[in-house]
C-alpha cells in the first residue's frame, strides 16, 4: 500500500492543532495528512473537509473516536469534589461530566458524502458492518491499535491498515482493550504485530528526524505517522499557552495520564497532572467534560501549570519551521540514512 510519494503521514490532532493548512501542507509537500474529526460537529467535520480540500487537491483522511462506554458515577463523582479547589481559585465552575457519542452516527454520513480517501478509528474497533459500509463508497478504513490482540481484531473487522502506536506517542494513547497507562515502545511492538497479521502497518510515537523514520520502517511499518513534530509549526492552531510550555521546556518531563479526559494521554508533566494523576478515573469523554472549563480558563489566562499539554517522548526536538519545511528535512534525514 502506498498512501503518498513520501512515507511520512501527519497525525490528527484534536482539540486545536489539527488544522485544514497543517493537512494541505504536508500533502502538498508528497506526504499524506487526516483531518482530526474528533470533537467536531458532523457540520464542523463538513467544513473542515471542503477547507482541506480548498488548499489540496491530493487524498487524505479523516480520524473519528470511536464511543467509549460509560464511566463508573461514583468514581466521577469523586474526582469532581478533588477538582473543585482548582474549580475555587480559578473561578470556573466544572463542566457537566456528561457522556456522549462525539456526533459519531452524523460524521460517518459525512465522510460517505464527501467521499472521504480513508477513514481512521480510535478508542475503539469498529465492527465489520461498518467496515464494509466505509468500503462501499471506497473509503479504506484504518484502525488505531496499541497491542497484538487489537491488531488481531481490528485486521477481523476487515481493516485495510493498521496504525501501530508506540507508547512515545504524545496525546491520547489510542487502544482499546489496553487501557493501561503504559504500552510497549513503538519498534518492539511493531516486530511484535508484523508477525501476527496481513495487513499493512503505519509506525506511530516518538517519531520526529529521519533516523526515526527509517527505525520504524526497519521494524516493519510501511509507512509513519507523526504530531509532536508539527505542534509549533505556523499551520498548526497549537495555543500559545502550549507553545510557550514546549518552547520554554519549563517543564522537563512527560506523563501518561487520565487527568484530562479519563483517558490516558502523554503530555508535559505539569503541576495539574502530577497532583491530579492518581485520582481520575476511566470515564471518558465525561472527564473531558469536566475539566475542559479549567483548561480553558487557564490557557486564555496563559497559564501553563494547568492546561493539558499534549506531547510525544521526543518533544525536545521540536521546531518552529512551517510543516512543508519539516517535513522535507525529515524525509531528506530519512533518504540518506535509508538502505
Amino acid at each position: 500500500m502506498q498512501l503518498s510519494e513520501v512515507p511520512i503521514i501527519q497525525a490528527p490532532m484534536a482539540g486545536g492543532p489539527s488544522t485544514p493548512a497543517l493537512t494541505a501542507a504536508i500533502v502538498n509537500a508528497g506526504g499524506y495528512g487526516f483531518v482530526a474529526g474528533g470533537y467536531l460537529s458532523g457540520d464542523e467535520l463538513r467544513e473542515s473537509i471542503s477547507n482541506t480540500r480548498s488548499l489540496s487537491g491530493s487524498a487524505f483522511g479523516v480520524n473519528l473516536f470511536v464511543p467509549s462506554d460509560p464511566g463508573d458515577v461514583a468514581e466521577i463523582a469523586r474526582y469532581a469534589e478533588a477538582l473543585q479547589p482548582e474549580s475555587d481559585r480559578w473561578g470556573v465552575a466544572l463542566g457537566e461530566p456528561r457522556w456522549d457519542d462525539d456526533d459519531f452516527n452524523a460524521k460517518l454520513d459525512v465522510i460517505e458524502s464527501a467521499h472521504v480517501h480513508m477513514v481512521s478509528f480510535t478508542f475503539g474497533c469498529p465492527s465489520s458492518d461498518l467496515v464494509d459500509r466505509m468500503h462501499r463508497t471506497d473509503c479504506q478504513v484504518a484502525v488505531t491499535v496499541t497491542s497484538w490482540a487489537e491488531a488481531q481484531l481490528a485486521e477481523a473487522s476487515g481493516a485495510d491498515v493498521l496504525v501501530v502506536q508506540g507508547t512515545e506517542a504524545g496525546g491520547h494513547q489510542g487502544g482499546f482493550l489496553d487501557l493501561s497507562a503504559n504500552h510497549r515502545p513503538l519498534l518492539s511492538l511493531l516486530m511484535q504485530i508484523r508477525e501476527a497479521v496481513g495487513v499493512p502497518l503505519i509506525g506511530s510515537g516518538g517519531i520526529m528526524i529521519g533516523k526515526d523514520v527509517v527505525a520504524a520502517l526497519g521494524a516493519g511499518a510501511f509507512a509513519v505517522q507523526l504530531g509532536t513534530a508539527f505542534l509549533c509549526s505556523p499551520q498548526a492552531g497549537t495555543s500559545p499557552t502550549h507553545r510557550r510550555a514546549l518552547l520554554d521546556r519549563r517543564y522537563p518531563d512527560t506523563i501518561v495520564t487520565r487527568a484530562y479526559s479519563g483517558r490516558f494521554a502523554r503530555g508535559l508533566a505539569n503541576e495539574f497532572a502530577i497532583a491530579h494523576d492518581k485520582q481520575a478515573p476511566q470515564a471518558y469523554p465525561e472527564i473531558h467534560h469536566l475539566t475542559r472549563p479549567l483548561r480553558a480558563a487557564a490557557t486564555e489566562a496563559g497559564d501553563a501549570s494547568v492546561p493539558n499539554l499534549w506531547a510525544g517522548t521526543g518533544w525536545t526536538q521540536i521546531s518552529t519551521e512551517p510543516a512543508g519545511v519539516i517535513f522535507r528535512r525529515m524525509a531528506a534525514e530519512a533518504s540518506r540514512m535509508g538502505p
